[in-house]
This record gives structure tokens, sequence and C-alpha cells, in this order.
């Protein structure tokens, strides 16, 4: 990728739409803009909907060594009022969209603890043979067709069909999920919200289906307890005891969110990158184990597919001679991080094995690291170790169209074509 310039420093607007419109070389080039001239600038807020007040802006930490400082200080750089949206938020939709993203110790630290129970060594160990099988059903829906859309083909299903898969939500009920998480995700793209009132219609919406899903789990699971991640969680005999039923609704909304959007955006876009770097898609299939662990890692960064997160001071404060003070907003840019020129060698090259990889694409280091990472990770490498074993011809045939989106990099879809093969289910 070569990164284009064209914006100052006092003509960059993060809070502008036009700006995320942008192509993103002309946005990666502001980033490295700022970063080289001013890596902390106070961003004027946009207006939002009618129900969110205007912010009085915010600072921007666009260098990888201040997103780290701030994550792994979060006493002073507080999720608690806020960290998926820079808007100030009604309490209640901090509470049900967020769910312990937008929380500090102790609340954060007894739901991560609760949420952990799915995430034993025991539990990853059955997931982890799951994904194999899972892939493959993803593959053998397309191999004949020789054609597909990679991301409603290949890259959604997967992370969703495991979510499922963890909570017992049957089959069926897959489709629904991923509608109501594209809705979710997707307020900021008139695709996704063209037909309703407005972005609060639009969320509660979508987060009321969920929650209704989760709900009805709920009541079965505790006449009828399973082996799943819904049982665990409703377990009153565990340390830390149970999830309430809006806590467990919460916790949903939050994993088929995270979990879903981000493990899909860095199959597409890793996708897209192998085959923009013929070189490095070649140099993988040729190590596909060997090279396994970095090429995963260097995805992620690529794909950058959380774009930022907010942080609120609780104190007044400096980091890297800016001051701030207390009430202050603070977000943390991850998709610039992870273009650092200070951290990476040659940060635009996709680079398979590149080493060290200190991203933040999972999150800076703390309390708020991704929980299902070694997950996200099982689930991109086996994704791509499908592709090479059973459609290793495959090819983006059309340009990936973009979500519009200030916080998920996303892609709604990207057509790709190869040479058919055969089910193995």
């Amino acid at each position: 990728m070569k990164i284009q310039k064209t914006l100052s420093v006092e003509e960059i607007d993060l809070s502008s739409l036009d700006f995320w419109t942008l192509p993103i070389e002309e946005r990666e080039g502001a980033f490295a803009t700022l970063r080289a001239e001013r890596p902390i600038p106070f961003m004027k807020e946009a207006e939002y909907a009618e129900f969110i007040p205007k912010g009085p802006g915010y600072w921007s930490l666009t260098r990888n060594s201040d997103i780290r400082e701030a994550s792994r200080n979060p006493d002073i750089f507080s999720s608690a009022k806020g960290a998926t949206s820079i808007a100030d938020m009604p309490p209640a939709f901090l509470e049900f969209f967020g769910g312990m993203i937008n929380m500090d110790d102790p609340r954060h630290g007894r739901q991560r603890r609760i949420v952990s129970r799915g995430f034993t060594p025991r539990a990853l160990k059955k997931i982890e043979v799951n994904v194999e099988a899972r892939a493959d059903r993803v593959i053998d829906r397309i191999v004949e067709q020789g054609t597909c859309d990679v991301v409603a083909d290949l890259a959604a299903p997967l992370p969703l069909e495991i979510i499922c898969d963890m909570m017992g939500i049957p089959e069926s009920q897959a489709p629904v999920v991923l509608q109501q998480t594209n809705i979710i995700l997707g307020l900021g793209d008139p695709e996704f919200v063209e037909e309703l009132e407005n972005v609060e219609v639009a969320a509660l919406q979508a987060g009321s289906t969920l929650a209704g899903l989760m709900g009805e789990m709920a009541e079965e699971r505790r006449k009828n307890p399973k082996d799943d991640l819904t049982t665990a969680l409703l377990n009153t005999e565990l340390e830390d005891g149970a999830m309430t039923d809006s806590e467990l609704a919460s916790f949903f909304i939050l994993l088929v969110v995270a979990g879903n959007e981000t493990t899909r955006n860095s199959i597409s876009h890793g996708l897209k990158a192998l085959c923009d770097f013929p070189d490095e898609r070649k140099r993988w299939m040729q190590d596909v184990e060997g090279l396994m662990p970095t090429a995963i890692e260097e995805i992620v960064r690529w794909s950058s597919p959380v774009i930022h997160m907010r942080r609120t001071c609780t104190q007044d404060t400096t980091l890297s001679g800016q001051d701030f003070k207390e009430g202050d907003k603070v977000v943390l840019w991850y998709s610039s991080g992870n273009r650092d020129e200070t951290v990476f060698d040659q940060p635009y090259r996709f680079d398979i094995g590149r080493t060290p990889n200190d991203h933040v694409g999972f999150g800076g280091p703390g309390p708020h690291y991704c929980l299902g990472a070694n997950l996200a990770r099982r689930e991109i490498g086996v994704m791509f170790k499908k592709i090479f074993e059973r459609i290793p011809d495959i090819q983006v045939t059309s340009p990936p169209v973009p979500l519009q989106s200030n916080f998920i990099n996303g892609i709604k879809r990207m057509e790709c074509e190869f040479s058919p093969g055969r089910p193995i289910g």
C-alpha cells in the first residue's frame, strides 16, 4: 500500500463522516501525518442522533506506545463511561450493548471471571476440534460453485456458528443473530438502517431481538442444563455466582458483536491481502503450519478490525507531554497504532513472517485485552489452512465494499472465484 498525505494536520477531522469515506490510502496518510506532527490531537465531536447530546470533544492517541500506556492504566483511563462509543451514550445503552467492555473493576473483574468459564483449557480444546469441522462445512457449501461472496459465504459463517455452538444456540437461529449483529455494528451505514427511523430505533430493535433469544435460552437451560457456555454462565454454585438475565443478554450481544465481526473481518481483509501480495501467499502455502503463528498476527495487525476504543480520564494526568483533565475523553486509535513507523518496519507492507509484531489488534495490554483472542487466532488459522487445502487458487474478483463506520473496519461484500471442487462432508 502506498499512502497519500493529501490532508494537513489542520484539515484532518476524525469525527467527519467524509473522512471515513476517503480512500484507505488517504486515511492512512492522515494518521501518518498525525503520528509525525501532532500525535495527540484534540478533535471536536460530530452531531450524532437526537437523543445523544453533542459532546465536548476528545483527545486522540495515534501512537502505539501511548495506546499501550493508556490501556495498562485503567484506574486513570476508565472504560466505565463508555468504551465502544465516542459519544456519551445513556447508561442503559452502555450496560445493554457493551457489557463488561464498558465497566471497570470490581464489576468488570467479576464478569470477566464468570465469562472465563467458557475459555478454560477444557472448553477451548472442545471448541478447537469443532472449528476444524465447522470450517470444512462452510467450504462444503460453496466448493462446487466456483464463485462466492467471501464475506457472506466464508468469513461470516465460521465465527458466528462457533459462537452459536458455544452458547448452545440452535443452528436455525444463526441467520437471525447475524442480521441483528450487522445492524448494531452498521448503524453508521445507510444499508443497514435505511428502513428504520433512526439509529436509536435500529439499535434497540436489534438488541431486543438478541436479548429475547438469550432470555429463551436462559429459561430453557435452567430447566435442562447442558454442556455449553450458557449453562456455565447460569451456574450459581461456581465462584462469583451466576449472571443475571440482563447480564447474560448484554454478554451475548457483546460476544456476537466482538467475537463474530472482528474474526469475520480479519478473514475477509486477510484474504484480500493474500491476493494483493501473491508472494506472501505463496510463501505461506509452502509452509502453512510453520508460518501460521506469525501470519495470523500479521492478518490481525493489517486488518485492525476494531478501529478504536474510548477511555475517560478519572483524574488530571499527563501522557507523552500532553496534559489531560479529569473527565476528558481519550480515544485509542488501534488502526493508527498498528501502522506506527517507530514500532513496525515497513508498516504498509503485508509480511506474514513479521516478528516482533507488537500490534494492538486485540486491544492494548491490561484488563480489557480481548478474552477471546486465542479462539479468534484459531478460527483465522484454520480457515486459511482449509482454504489452502480445498480452494487454493481462490482470487478476489471485485473491489471490497467497505462498511461505512469509524468503529469497525468491515467489509460488507467481496466476490471471489476458484476452481470448483467436491464437498467432503
